[in-house]
């Protein structure tokens, strides 16, 4: 017999987890960017500078009005051995600075620039949501086991006809729902609207091997995972173990759906959340797992491969 109960709580704690570990990132990565515009200067700095300067300028104008004779007397005095000293010992002052500003603690700014996302390697992020999507993955699969929730009320099927179908419906709809997720979001940029990619730079790969990595096993995870919680779980084992209707459920799983991609902003957001429902709308209407598993890899392939991969910006196509 099926625990539904059980399946649910699981599901919804795993949800909940994935939920908060966006937020705490989404977090982290706006700190440091509020760190970094308060180390720049602020449009007042200049005028605070000048005003601590006019005493400095005070001075020079009242060695320009000392007497000749005074000047005489200067210049003497600065022939004498004693200035000599005192240009060793500025010398020597000047050393020791140096010295102490190399061996200095770094500043804020400094050590901020040291965890700065930039400096982490492709390797260290591709790692990162491996495991961390693949770990959240293995336990709602230990749950559906667990639980004996049936593969039919996920939306799968042990079939030569389910393999096809999926791989071709998934593939057309992936397709279509790439472009329409392209021109959302150029015609977001376009009217003044832009969503953060930070996070799709740091994990594109430089290099062939990467790549490979990305595409063939990354990419596929994520894919699996995502299409598993909130289309599967989320919308087609509630709906058939507690009699919810499925759009109604599609509604909950999209907003879900749409704050797990808080790292893309505002606009992405609202983007990922319509994009969330399309695929949502797909998986009650195939009844399908396999069709939105390909879908959403192929998206999210064709947005690596089209903005990291060839540089190219539909947001600038569609401006021009």
């Amino acid at each position: 017999m099926t625990q539904w109960t059980a399946f649910a709580a699981i599901t919804g704690v795993v949800l909940l987890v994935l939920l908060v570990l966006s937020h705490l990132t989404q977090s982290a990565f706006d700190e440091i960017d509020l760190e970094g515009r308060s180390d720049d200067a602020p449009d007042g700095a200049d005028h605070t500078l000048d005003a601590e300067a006019s005493p400095l300028e005070d001075d020079q104008e009242e060695f320009h009005e000392t007497p000749v004779g005074a000047e005489a007397e200067m210049d003497a005095s600065r022939s004498s051995p004693s200035s000599e000293a005192s240009a060793d010992v500025s010398a020597t002052a000047e050393t020791d600075r140096d010295i102490e500003s190399e061996t200095a603690e770094p500043s804020p700014r400094d050590r901020r620039d040291g965890v700065d996302p930039d400096s982490l390697t492709t390797g260290m992020m591709l790692a990162n949501v491996a495991a961390s999507q693949g770990l959240f993955a293995l336990i709602l699969l230990g749950a559906i086991i667990y639980t004996g929730v049936p593969a039919d009320a996920l939306g799968i099927e042990f079939s030569r006809g389910y393999l096809e179908t999926g791989l071709v419906v998934g593939t057309a709809v992936g397709v279509v729902l790439y472009v329409a997720n392209e021109l959302g979001a150029a015609l977001a940029t376009r009217l003044g609207f832009d969503h953060d990619e930070q996070l799709r730079e740091l994990l594109a790969p430089d290099s062939a091997r990467g790549w490979a990595v990305l595409l063939g096993g990354v990419l596929p995870l994520i894919a699996v995972f995502e299409e598993l919680l909130f289309r599967a779980a989320l919308i087609g084992a509630l709906s058939v173990g507690f009699g919810i209707s499925p759009w109604l459920l599609a509604v909950v799983s999209s907003i879900a759906f749409a704050l797990g991609h808080g790292m893309q902003g505002d606009v992405g957001v609202v983007v990922t959340g319509a994009l969330g429902f399309v695929l949502a709308a797909v998986f009650i209407v195939t009844e399908s797992f396999l069709v939105v598993v390909v879908a959403h890899y192929l998206i999210n392939a064709f947005e690596f491969v089209v903005h990291e991969g060839i540089d190219l910006e539909w947001a600038r196509t569609l401006e021009s």
